[in-house]
């Protein structure tokens, strides 16, 4: 039983604005979700003195081990996520809305003679109109009673109706003038069904001219000195409005589409993306980056769509079904990539249908991006004030990573390691280095995957086997002025500052995979006689970690430093490594269509690559800007021309 001061957040991190909020428990599982006008007071609320609290209150807090929130624009919209998540969690301590089934729906029965307006759940009935889902039924009767000045259609059942026609009495709404009252003939049905095709366009969005028309003859009534007349259109044109407000948390319309923003400074980048399937949102995730490289926004998107989208590449994901849920029918995003027609193809290619990546500029969509921006900049604010005492965080990773492995102490050195290779070719691999939990970059080193037969064709396991014992083979323990340890592939430039550093005692060797991968980098360790080296993986799947000689990994907390320090290791590994891999692939397609070709040799093909920056960029070449490259005159870059774009009328 936990108590609750132990996951209680610091006053100032909780936001005034509604939301909606989560407990989960030690097994980081959701266990109770709760809306609120104001989080800040809300949350407060569970943290007094558990003796005061409800008795399933008490229960509830004292078996979470945390809590976290979402922002969203309006109490209606934090209902409306909350019965959303209720329903997508099932959590244990949530009662509200368990047995609801369904989104209520404000149905317009135009499959009637006499068409009605009306809250429904459940089953739709073709040749009517449906308009939602709504967060709650109360919603959608305040809604409908704002519209019923202007549209007054009916509402009342069939019976009802049959009742008062047989008498030529309407019910109460049609003495109100609530009802244009089709039953006693006070208007016909044709027109009947004029006014529930304007309540339909209306409620479709079609809004601007029945504004407009309301203030036109409101002016004209004033114009006319009726001014009782004009305030009743005044009155309609406000209950217009009221009806007009939108809710960004629940779209109009069947939305399957991934909402994407991002707040970032200097240093960081808080990334917030809402999952939205079926107009409603069925999941959120949200993560903070380091910006490693120096990208503009745009570049950033990219790699963002990259990393949430890349597994659906992966072969395993064989069913179309699970592929087009992974990828949306539209991808919002705050900015365009540079080259958006391409990422949009990509995207394409993964879905198997065609996606619309684009940014919402206006309406419901651009509504709820802005939601989504408020959550990621809430996020940002709230990351660095629990890193602002960065010591601390990184202390704070070390030791749990030290418990975690039990490892004999904390781990300032750590290196990761990461293979990449292209179906077995152009085969790479990356150590990264990591000191007190900071990125030692003069520390790094690439590899060459060489192979028993040296073309470097060997599958991970072996790679790993081959790279941990290029990297220790020269291993003296605790002996830093020993020589540069191996006949690495790449050093960075600037490692060559201080080669010492390579020889380094590391504490931790982190290796990019699972069991397999953890079994071969210990395999070579004790290979070469050495045992005082902590090894284990990263596994993408779970972020889980794997010990050597252990059937089940080490689970640590999704939120922990230890996983955040980890993680940031494993993808700064899989950064450096598939840029290695990518410039070798690049250099290796260049060297194959241009080996044997008269003048060229290997320093030339260098200079080319080196030049135009990529092969795309050297076959759009034209002989004369391939002449302007340095050491090459125009008969050899004809030749460099005709090697990459053989005539058509060559014989195969």
């Amino acid at each position: 039983m936990a108590d609750p001061a132990t996951y209680r957040p610091a006053p100032g991190e909780i936001p005034t604005n509604p939301g909606v909020y989560r407990f989960r428990d030690a097994q980081n599982r959701v266990i109770y979700v709760g809306k609120a006008k104001n989080l800040r007071s809300r949350l407060s609320s569970y943290f007094q003195d558990v003796s005061a609290l409800h008795p399933r209150t008490q229960t509830m807090v004292t078996t979470a081990a945390g809590v976290e929130w979402t922002i969203v624009g309006t109490e209606v919209e934090a209902l409306a996520l909350e019965y959303t998540w209720i329903k997508e969690f099932d959590p244990r301590f949530n009662v509200k809305y368990r047995d609801d089934k369904s989104y209520p729906y404000l149905s317009v029965s135009m499959s009637q003679s006499v068409p009605r307006a009306f809250v429904m759940r459940g089953k739709k009935k073709p040749g009517d109109r449906y308009f939602g889902p709504f967060g709650h039924a109360w919603a959608i009767r305040e809604t409908l009673d704002q519209l019923l000045r202007v549209f007054p259609v009916r509402t009342c059942t069939q019976g009802v109706y049959n009742r008062a026609k047989s008498s030529g009495r309407p019910c109460l709404l049609g003495y109100i003038d609530k009802c244009s009252a089709p039953c006693t003939g006070k208007i016909s049905e044709e027109d009947h069904r004029d006014l529930a095709e304007d309540l339909c366009d209306f409620l479709a969005g079609d809004t601007g001219r029945f504004i407009r028309e309301l203030r036109r003859k409101m002016q004209q009534a004033a114009g006319d000195l009726d001014f009782e007349q004009a305030a009743r259109l005044r009155d309609d044109i406000g209950a217009l409005e009221r009806a007009l407000e939108k809710n960004a948390v629940v779209l109009s319309d069947a939305t399957d589409a991934d909402v994407f923003a991002v707040a970032h400074d200097e240093l960081e980048a808080a990334v917030q993306v809402f999952h939205v399937r079926g107009g409603r949102i069925r999941g959120q995730r949200g993560w903070v980056a380091e910006k490693v490289e120096a990208l503009d926004e745009r570049d950033f998107v990219e790699h963002l769509l990259q990393q949430v989208y890349g597994e659906s590449a992966e072969p395993q994901v064989l069913d179309v079904t699970a592929q087009r849920d992974a990828v949306p029918r539209e991808v919002l995003v705050p900015v365009l990539p540079h080259d958006a027609g391409t990422v949009a193809s990509w995207l394409s290619g993964l879905r198997g249908a065609k996606v619309d990546l684009r940014v919402p500029q206006r309406g419901e969509k651009a509504a709820l991006a802005q939601t989504v921006l408020v959550n990621a900049e809430q996020s940002l604010r709230l990351h660095k004030s629990r890193r602002a005492g960065d010591l601390t965080s990184r202390s704070e990773a070390l030791r749990q990573i030290h418990e975690a492995l039990d490892l004999d102490e904390a781990p300032l050195r750590i290196e990761c390691f990461d293979i990449s290779h292209n179906q077995g070719t152009y085969q790479s691999a990356s150590m990264v280095v990591f000191e007190d939990g900071l990125a030692k970059k003069s520390g790094y080193r690439l590899f060459n995957i060489r192979g028993e037969s040296g073309d470097g064709a060997v599958d991970d396991t072996a790679a790993m086997y081959e790279v941990i014992t290029r990297r220790f083979k020269n291993y003296v323990p605790g002996d830093a002025a020993s020589p540069p340890a191996v006949d690495h592939g790449e050093v960075s430039a600037a490692a060559e500052k201080e080669p010492q550093r390579f020889a380094y005692d590391p504490s931790l060797v982190v290796v990019d995979g699972g069991a397999p991968q953890v079994a071969a980098a210990v395999r070579a360790l004790r290979d070469l006689g050495i045992s005082d080296i902590a090894v284990c993986g990263l596994a993408k799947r779970l972020e889980e970690l794997w010990v050597p000689d252990d059937d089940f990994p080490v689970i640590l907390e999704r939120h922990s430093e230890g996983l955040y320090l980890l993680q940031r290791l494993r993808d700064e590994a899989h950064r450096f490594a598939i840029t290695a891999h990518r410039r070798r692939r690049s250099q290796g397609m260049v060297v194959s269509e241009l080996d044997g070709v008269a003048g060229v040799g290997p320093s030339r093909q260098k200079a080319l690559l080196k030049h135009f920056g990529s092969v795309k960029r050297l076959r759009e070449a034209s002989v004369e800007a391939i002449a302007q490259v340095e050491g090459f005159g125009p008969k050899i870059a004809e030749n460099v021309v005709a090697a990459l774009h053989p005539s058509s009328t060559d014989e195969p």
